[in-house]
């Protein structure tokens, strides 16, 4: 008896443990390389369940919980977008996400494969949350700077 009350107790300090892990700081960024989907992963089901599809804008990355919504501005040409991760990757040790092809479309990417991007957590469990200067273009997905006038 006392043993199965131990082993419940236990399971439930991992179970606790683990949800206060999956926590990433808001306004987190990193530096690295992305490299975008192949369109034969079109279709193909994610870490997360769903099915890729290269048309959303999603993306992989290695330790970011599912779900966290990340700012992604490609460093050449300062474009931005923003995308939710659904799966894990990528598996080189190089690269720092990988995007889908309408993301890498949008910041620049699709002629070159590989870009120098920034990465800033914007939010979680789906939601954004910007500066106050900030909004997004719903069509898009890119975040655009309001400016105010003084």
């Amino acid at each position: 008896m006392v043993y199965h009350r131990i082993l419940i107790l236990i399971i439930l300090a991992f179970a606790a443990g683990s949800a206060s892990f999956a926590q990433v700081k808001l306004g987190k960024t990193e530096t690295g390389n992305a490299s975008y989907y192949s369109t034969k992963f079109d279709g193909r089901k994610t870490s997360f369940g769903e099915l890729h599809k290269s048309n959303e804008l999603s993306a992989a990355h290695k330790s970011y919980p599912h779900n966290t919504m990340l700012e992604v501005t490609n460093l050449d040409n300062d474009e931005k977008v923003i995308v939710r991760v659904n799966d894990r990757g990528p598996f080189k040790k190089s690269r720092v996400i990988d995007l889908s092809k309408e993301a890498a479309k949008i910041i620049g990417i699709l002629g070159k494969g590989i870009a120098n991007v920034s990465v800033r957590v914007v939010g979680m469990e789906g939601m954004i949350l910007l500066d106050s200067d900030e909004e997004i273009d719903p069509k898009s997905g890119k975040v655009i700077s309001m400016r105010t006038k003084r």
